[in-house]
């Protein structure tokens, strides 16, 4: 995942944090409601699963009148609360709704609180479910179970139709879902979005859906509310990347989401703005190539070279603050780590650790080749760990070790840069 802010002169980006941690979508293929064999009594269980399959009918089939059947009739509050919210969906188009009991953490009687999994799909665009835990409290009246409270589970957070009514603009490979924004914005967006899919492909050749959802929040609050991280996380960068890597490189597509920062993303000028979405369509397109044994130099390293690659700019007018230390004399004596990139660091010094990760991946496009680049990459993200990852593909990719490589990177910055 990434998390980016671009400078509004067009000038390299001010980069923040990668976001890890922050997964929206899991490989789910089941669409109705079950449940653990241990999830509390199994009744129970059971009892609760009827009425929150009759809620997800409802939502599929547009039905008020069917969802608020599901909620307790005097809960006031919560029964306006979620027809508001299922306003807030009727642009969406849903091919999925479903839930998933995962377990019962209290029982008392008439009452219960459940925790639950909601699983959703877009139509044309998700190949497997976005997942959101919520925790729901339920009273039963006779054989059946009535929801009295819904909200997010602990170290969850709320979906963007919490925070308004959903506009929905359909590019040709985009998807923009927004709250509060005006029309024109999202269309720009969808338009940018558009142009950065070739562009992506042409740089990534593999196999990829080609497809991007992206959500735009009113506001920077309302976008770290999305997120379940607080908003000084999020003042001034423009865009993340949200999704999950796995363990290897052979698994489906997941529904990544790419969240718009709206107040600095519109403070950025064509080109800024063009890169950031390039850079985060590219996390989409790589994402089942990225796994838990690609280094954060890689996979930042690549979007950023696949986002400048088409851009008329020279690496010192995109890598400022690496080519300030290199003419100082300061080399980076290695590659950047993980922990290089992360939010709590220096700026400065987290600015040159994406530059450097560029500037690796541009040595390896120069010297082997676009098509060695992209085989490296997913030779990395396919090894079943971190350890050996790296040293393995360039082995057996790029016939180097990790030292040479080290070596050649350090001669190619001062070439490029000094």
């Amino acid at each position: 995942m990434a998390v980016r802010g671009r400078d509004a002169r067009g000038g390299r980006p001010r980069l923040a944090r990668r976001a890890a941690g922050l997964v929206l979508a899991v490989l789910l293929t089941a669409s109705a409601c079950s449940a653990p064999a241990d999830a509390g009594t199994s009744l129970t269980v059971r009892e609760i699963d009827a009425t929150l399959e009759r809620r997800a009918a409802a939502v599929l089939a547009r039905d008020p009148a069917g969802y608020l059947d599901a909620l307790a009739p005097d809960a006031a509050k919560l029964r306006a609360a979620q027809r508001t919210e299922l306003a807030n969906l009727a642009d969406v188009p849903l091919k999925s709704w479903s839930y998933e009991v995962k377990g019962i953490t209290e029982e008392d009687g008439d009452w219960a609180t459940a925790e639950v999994e909601l699983r959703y799909r877009i139509d044309g665009y998700d190949t497997a479910p976005v997942a959101a835990r919520r925790t729901l409290e339920l009273m039963r009246d006779g054989a059946r179970w009535y929801v009295s409270a819904d909200r997010p589970a602990k170290g969850a957070s709320d979906q963007l139709w919490h925070q308004g009514e959903v506009e929905v603009v359909r590019g040709a490979h985009s998807l923009v879902l927004g709250v509060g924004r005006p029309e024109e914005e999202l269309r720009q967006i969808a338009d940018t979005v558009d142009l950065a899919v070739p562009a992506v492909s042409d740089a990534w050749p593999q196999p990829w859906a080609r497809r991007v959802v992206v959500h735009v929040p009113d506001s920077v609050e309302s976008m770290a509310g999305l997120l379940g991280s607080p908003e000084t996380s999020y003042r001034g960068i423009a865009a993340v990347t949200t999704g999950e890597a796995g363990t290897t490189g052979e698994r489906p597509a997941l529904a990544d989401r790419v969240i718009v920062n709206p107040q600095a993303y519109a403070s950025l000028g064509s080109f800024g703005q063009r890169v950031v979405l390039t850079h985060e369509t590219t996390h989409v397109a790589t994402r089942t190539s990225t796994s838990t044994a690609t280094p954060v130099w890689l996979s930042e390293g690549f979007a950023d070279w696949a986002a400048y690659r088409g851009e008329d700019r020279t690496p010192d007018l995109i890598a400022p603050e690496l080519t300030g230390a290199v003419r100082a004399g300061d080399v980076p004596a290695g590659l950047p780590d993980d922990k290089d990139f992360g939010f709590d660091g220096d700026p400065a010094e987290l600015a040159r650790a994406y530059e450097s990760a560029w500037m690796a991946c541009e040595l390896i496009a120069e010297r082997w080749g676009k098509e060695k680049l992209t085989a490296f990459y997913a030779a990395v993200g396919a090894h079943p760990g971190r350890d050996g990852a790296v040293e393995q593909a360039m082995g057996s990719v790029l016939d180097t070790t990790p030292e040479q490589f080290t070596a050649d990177w350090r001669d190619y910055l001062s070439t490029r840069l000094g």
